[in-house]
């Protein structure tokens, strides 16, 4: 029988290796995350899950899926379908369908998925009762990703657990101190233990100590985009407002690319180091898929996050620098992301002509664009005000420090009807809502929502929110002229302005409202 493969909501097709394969689809991938071109006949750069939920093959809650592999073609067109907007592609080199898969292939790789979930750690060290706090001025959640490909060999293989080991010691492992965790990168990424699995520096050593050699190509770049999705999960002991860092020990260098996997971990906002040992001589450069690896994939190109040390012989003279590197919260430039560094401010259009029904569906669409991001007193936070010809504060960006106290306090508002006084209420939200704001870390976003023609002038208002700093996105439904919405949205204005003829419209729009923000957010960094 065909077993099939789990996979996860971000596998592409370009990730499958067989011309069919059966794949197991997880359940609650959030449907914006999703990349898809095409539509029936998808780019082999599209989500696999997400291409088989757009043709309907599947729904939200997964499942089985067969993949076939055709050839490239030119113009994967636009279409929205299920709750997934396909996206235009002009031309790509290899495409897939997908089909419904055999429920007999499902139960399998459950019962492969389950098995493999658990972290082998060899025999499991007793906890000792004197739980040691760790070193407390030392804030990080680290995952080694160590190199266990054939480059490395065993020997080497040995030598690079050594240096681990001292580096785990020297970091001051405990439950107030960082936290770590082991993943080896081989042919495919395995995760050999969580950050919850062990919070004192013995049982890391011993688990260490443990980790068998792998052996496989050095698929350096699946493994780094794997940790970067899987590991910093609440549930495995990832700690809110502490840096996520990976720590890539790379002999020689990777048989894949590092360049994507370099993107997922920042979008995802983590810290990503490379340890290269030996790196590749003159003659085997030619070997290397790109030269520029290191710099593709770290966090920053600017120094910090690259480390080189010529062999892996008399390292202990590299452990406290790489230390007090990791060490170095302030420096981790990547633990801020779109979801977790944002103020969103939404001016709610509560005129006459919109009516209560339709509100409601207004108010859905806020709450769609809230919930994809990191609300908490350290993390993003939103802010809503309806208006007619007066302003009303819903709450402000201090009032709700929770996701589901801004939720629910979203649900609360109730609808005004009256007139539209748009320019206006964007000078009392630039004042009253983001003036406290101002100076604070994270970016400010105003989402304007209308349906219709303001009495007064906007143009005016929405240029001096942008000049105070704020990044306005203008979404119209209905009558709302779109000369208006044009003249209020920030540069470029086509990528800042949405219209819909109908309410039921906004749905659709919420993956790009929240793509957009995030743009701005990584264009705002660079």
């Amino acid at each position: 029988s065909l077993a099939s493969t789990a996979i996860t909501c971000f596998t592409r097709g370009l990730d499958l290796r067989k011309g069919t394969e059966d794949v197991l689809c997880p359940a609650n991938c959030p449907l914006w995350q999703f990349y898809v071109f095409g539509d029936g006949i998808y780019a082999s750069l599209s989500s696999v899950c997400g291409a088989a939920i757009h043709s309907g093959v599947i729904t939200g809650t997964g499942g089985a899926v067969r993949v076939q592999t055709l050839p490239g073609q030119e113009n994967y067109p636009a279409v929205n379908a299920n709750g997934i907007q396909s996206q235009v592609l002009s031309r790509w080199a290899s495409s897939f369908s997908v089909t419904a898969g055999t429920k007999n292939a499902a139960l399998e790789a459950v019962g492969r998925s389950v098995s493999t979930a658990r972290p082998s750690t060899g025999k499991r060290p007793k906890k000792t009762l004197d739980k040691k706090a760790g070193n407390k001025d030392c804030k990080a959640d680290i995952a080694f990703l160590i190199d266990g490909s054939y480059n490395i060999g065993q020997r080497r293989f040995n030598l690079q657990k050594n240096f681990v080991g001292k580096v785990a010691v020297m970091l001051g492992i405990g439950t107030e101190g960082p936290h770590v965790g082991v993943v080896q990168a081989s042919e495919y990424p395995k995760i050999e233990f969580y950050l919850k699995n062990f919070t004192a520096t013995k049982e890391v050593l011993f688990a260490i100590k443990e980790l068998g050699f792998r052996g496989g190509n050095s698929n350096t770049g699946k493994a780094l985009k794997y940790t970067a999705q899987k590991f910093f999960s609440l549930e495995n002991g990832a700690r809110k407002g502490i840096p996520k860092i990976i720590v890539v020990f790379l002999d020689g260098w990777p048989s894949d690319d590092l360049e994507e996997a370099g993107i997922v971990a920042r979008e995802f906002g983590v810290n990503v180091f490379i340890v290269s040992v030996a790196k590749p001589t003159t003659e085997e450069l030619g070997m290397v898929q790109d030269i520029g690896f290191v710099d593709k994939a770290v966090c920053r190109n600017n120094g910090f996050f690259s480390y080189q040390m010529p062999t892996w012989f008399g390292t202990t003279k590299y452990v406290k620098p790489l230390v007090q590197k990791l060490c170095s919260h302030e420096q981790m430039l990547c633990s801020k992301t779109c979801y977790n560094s944002v103020n969103i401010g939404f001016l709610i259009d509560g005129s006459s002509s919109i009516g209560e029904s339709n509100f409601r569906l207004v108010l859905e669409f806020v709450s769609n664009v809230a919930k994809a991001f990191e609300i908490s007193d350290i993390g993003s936070k939103v802010a809503a005000v309806q208006f007619t010809y007066n302003q009303r504060i819903e709450f402000s960006f201090t009032d709700y420090v929770t996701k589901e106290k801004v939720l629910s306090a979203i649900r609360n508002i109730q609808y005004m009807s009256g007139g539209t006084a748009t320019g206006e209420a964007i000078s009392f939200t630039t004042r009253t809502v983001f003036g406290p704001v101002k100076d604070g870390p994270n970016k400010n976003f105003l989402i304007v929502l209308t349906d219709g023609q303001s009495y007064d002038d906007v143009r005016g208002p929405a240029a001096a929110a942008q000049k105070a700093g704020i990044t306005v996105f203008s979404v119209g439904v209905a009558w709302a002229p779109l000369d208006d919405l044009k003249d209020m949205a920030s540069e470029p204005r086509e990528s800042h302005t949405f219209f819909t003829r109908e309410f039921t419209g906004l749905e659709q729009m919420v993956p790009d409202i929240i793509r957009g923000i995030c743009k701005d957010f990584l264009d705002s960094k660079q």
